[in-house]
């Protein structure tokens, strides 16, 4: 895979780069998985001599500008076997070999197979074979009808389900007269998608940091929470980035101008440019306003050509 993503790059930066992804292994599981993701969404940086002198290159373990050049497969009772643990999740979804989702179901004929079963199970993977989760990007858990993703640090609490607007790729949603899908299958074709999953991975996905003062020995704690964007705000978020590029009218930045669907943005093309009239996304309170923010800002600072955003609270 990476041959076929990085075409002109030598063996040596491809091993370098390899080497680069397996050296990941601290304590901490999350902090491994953080190092990962952004070795992931960022690219990894070697450097290499060329002609005597130092060159630094970036490559690339998948081509999120289209989604149809990576390999995906999904494997059933995959095998991991660590510390001497044998376990086999239900289903793992590789992308170009890298475990990104790991996917726990229960019976739905077998009444004490819970949601809370199965997010158990996944916090037993996560104690015995936490090397499977260095590479996470989403956990998943169903018992056959409901279904909710979360991140790697979240509670049960925090596991969300999946909805799709009536007008995602032509989708039964839940306002027409079609009947609306199962959660499973609603979640499985509208966020595990190649597309949807990409563009999830990485520009909908934050590591958030807080300081915590102990009051009787004064030392500074810093947690960290991954957190991943709800249904809700990947939909505001990418209909507000389409929104503001037709309203600027302005020049996309050269990958995504080649491949602007593959980018996760609805088509607005019907609609005038340049009008300066970009919108209003109406959020309730608690539905994480400020995270949009950043998810929105992220992305729109690739898109184009180094803009500037002002953010006022």
């Amino acid at each position: 895979a990476l041959n076929r993503i990085n075409p002109g790059m030598t063996d040596a930066v491809l091993h370098a780069a390899l080497k680069e992804v397996e050296r990941i292994h601290s304590p901490e599981l999350l902090n491994n998985n953080e190092t990962f993701h952004r070795l992931l969404t960022e690219g990894v940086k070697v450097s290499t001599q060329y002609e005597g002198n130092e060159r630094g290159e970036i490559v690339w373990l998948i081509d999120f500008y289209t989604p149809d050049h990576n390999e995906f497969v999904v494997a059933s009772q995959f095998t991991v076997i660590e510390n001497n643990q044998n376990k086999r999740p239900d289903l793992v979804v590789f992308v170009n070999g890298i475990p990104l989702v790991v996917i726990e179901l229960k019976n739905a004929a077998d009444e004490n197979a819970t949601l809370q079963s199965a997010f158990k199970q996944i916090s037993t993977y996560k104690q015995a074979i936490p090397g499977l989760f260095t590479y996470n990007a989403l956990l998943v858990i169903s018992d056959g009808l409901e279904a909710k993703a979360g991140s790697l640090s979240a509670g049960f609490s925090r596991f969300m389900t999946w909805k799709i607007p009536d007008d995602v790729d032509g989708m039964v949603g839940a306002n027409n007269h079609l009947p609306p899908r199962v959660e499973l299958e609603t979640l499985i074709k509208g966020m595990l998608n190649k597309k949807t999953l990409l563009d999830l991975v990485r520009h909908f996905v934050v590591f958030e940091k807080s300081k915590k003062e102990d009051p009787q020995t004064g030392v500074i704690s810093i947690s960290t929470v991954k957190k991943i964007a709800a249904y809700h705000q990947y939909y505001a978020v990418n209909a507000a980035v389409a929104s503001t590029l037709r309203a600027a009218d302005v020049r996309l930045s050269t990958k995504v101008m080649q491949n602007p669907t593959s980018y996760g943005l609805p088509d607005v093309t019907q609609q005038p440019k340049g009008d300066k009239k970009a919108g209003v996304v109406w959020h309730t309170q608690g539905s994480g306003k400020s995270l949009s923010m950043v998810f929105y800002t992220g992305k729109i600072v690739l898109a184009l050509n180094n803009p500037t955003i002002v953010v006022i609270t």
